[in-house]
Parts: C-alpha cells; structure tokens; sequence
C-alpha cells in the first residue's frame, strides 16, 4: 500500500486492518466472541438442567447421551461448564469495568494535579501493586464475604492499581502537549481538560490493558470458586467445579479436564485478542 493512501486512511481503518491481519488475534477475538454467544444463550443450548441431579448416573464418562460426562451428583457436566461460562465472563468483564472506573480518574487526576495528590494516589498504587495480584484479592475476598459479587467487587479493587499507573503516566505525558495547555489558556477547568482533552487520546492503552485484564480476572475469579469465595454451590463456575473435582482425579479425571481446558481456552484467547490489539492500536507500527 502506497504512503499516501496509508495518509489517508482514518486511523480505525487502519487498526482494523492491522488486527485483521493478525491471525491469531482473528482467532482469538472469533473464541472470546463464540463464549460469550455461549453464555448469552446458556438456558437454550444447554442440554440439561445445571442443577438437577440423578443418583443413577453419577460420575458417568463422556458418551453420547453427556458428552462430558457427569459429576459427583449426575449433573450433567457440560451444561454446567455452558452456565458457568456466565459467571465467569461476567465476573472477567464488570470487574474489569469497576478497576477502570476506579482506577482512571484516580490516575488522571494524579497526573494532571501534581504536588502531593499525586504523591498520595501513587503511593497507594505502589503499595497495592507490591502484593502479589491473587494474595490481595484472596484477602479482600474474605474480609467481604464469599458471594460471585464480592469476588468481582474484590477483583475490580485489586485490578485498579495498574490502570491508575497507565493512566497518570499517558496525563503525565500529555500534560506538558500544546493542546492541553491551549485547553488550559482558554479557561477550562481541570475536570474537562481530563475528561474531554486528555482521557480521548488514552482509549487505545487503556483498551488494550483492560483486554488482557479480564483474562486475569477470569483466573482470578475462577481461583476464588475453588476457595468458595466467589460463585457458591450448587451454582456452576468453573472454578467451583475444578474445587468439586479435586477428590475424583483418579476416578473420574473428565470432572477437572474439561473446565480446565475451558479457562485455559478463555485466557488464551483474551490474551491473543489483546496482543492484536496492541500491535493494531501501537502508532509506530510500519504502515505497509
């Protein structure tokens, strides 16, 4: 492609091509797509009731009838991994949306304002950024109760840190451009010169981090169900089902395998999805 179509071409189209040439962010992105048509259409597809058991079909192997077997109570696995695909995704996505709303307008305000606001705000990222992610979500967890809400409400304060950080250092960097000093010339307040001037030119980093948090957070909140502090029994997650799992490994391995491939498939794809991302949205990337 020529230097002066690539000039004109709006900057959409030209990260639309860039991940559409990106195979496996494609792929990824038709995965994360193909789950969450899963989720949405859980009570049509599934074939079972995720919570009816039967003592005459306990800890049956894949077939025909349950193509992923049954577990310890003759609940058929695969609806279950289908319903859990909602709690899951759901838990991935609004914690991924609370961090954001927590996290950048703490950072924009921290980059914009200086002095000791942003001494403050940075130091409790730094602090919260110094325990390990799932330590500080475990604890939080716990300190509010074991319910799918919590859990996403404890992922969503453990994930913010990193968003405050991405978001002070794109204000920082914008802070001393031409056009928000203009903004700041012509007398508009600090409030719309974040919200307005400087938060529209940090979309693309913040999209990108907030694709591959929501892979973090699905392990997150899958971690959390297998220390009962997320989704509570008898409600399918994955998580819960891998902690269900854990006594019939030898017996019945189908219980563990098929919800850990199914996480497993979930991150891969988000992450495949926000690398693509990175490399479509990244303004160095060589315009071919």
């Amino acid at each position: 492609m020529s230097a002066t179509a690539i000039t004109a071409e709006s900057p959409t189209r030209r990260a639309i091509r860039r991940f559409l040439r990106h195979r496996l962010a494609v792929f990824g992105l038709l995965v994360v797509v193909l789950f969450i048509l899963v989720a949405a259409l859980a009570p049509l597809i599934a074939p079972y009731d995720p919570l009816q058991t039967s003592w005459s079909r306990i800890r049956r192997p894949p077939s025909w009838e349950h193509w992923m077997g049954t577990d310890e109570n003759g609940r058929d696995v695969l609806s279950r991994v289908i319903w859990g695909a909602r709690a899951s995704l759901m838990a991935g996505v609004i914690s991924v949306l609370g961090a954001l709303i927590i996290g950048v307008p703490l950072g924009l305000i921290a980059g914009l304002a200086g002095g000791w606001v942003d001494a403050v705000i940075s130091r409790i990222a730094d602090a919260m950024l110094s325990v390990p992610f799932l330590i500080l979500a475990i604890a939080l967890a716990a300190f509010l109760g074991p319910a799918l809400e919590n859990a996403m409400l404890a992922i969503a304060i453990t994930a913010s840190p990193v968003f405050v950080r991405l978001a002070r250092g794109m204000a920082l960097d914008a802070k001393s451009t031409d056009w928000v000093e203009a903004a700041r010339a012509l007398g508009n307040p600090p409030w719309r010169i974040a919200f307005v001037h400087v938060l529209p030119n940090i979309i693309p980093p913040l999209l990108v981090q907030a694709t591959l948090a929501i892979a973090e957070a699905i392990i997150a909140e899958a971690a959390l169900s297998f220390l009962g502090l997320g989704m509570q029994p008898p409600n399918p997650s994955w998580g819960s089902m891998l902690n269900s799992s854990q006594r019939f490994l030898t017996q019945a391995p189908w219980l563990s395998i098929f919800p850990g491939l199914t996480i497993m498939i979930v991150v891969l794809a988000f992450n495949l999805m926000g690398d693509g991302l990175r490399d479509a949205l990244d303004p160095r990337a060589d315009k071919k």
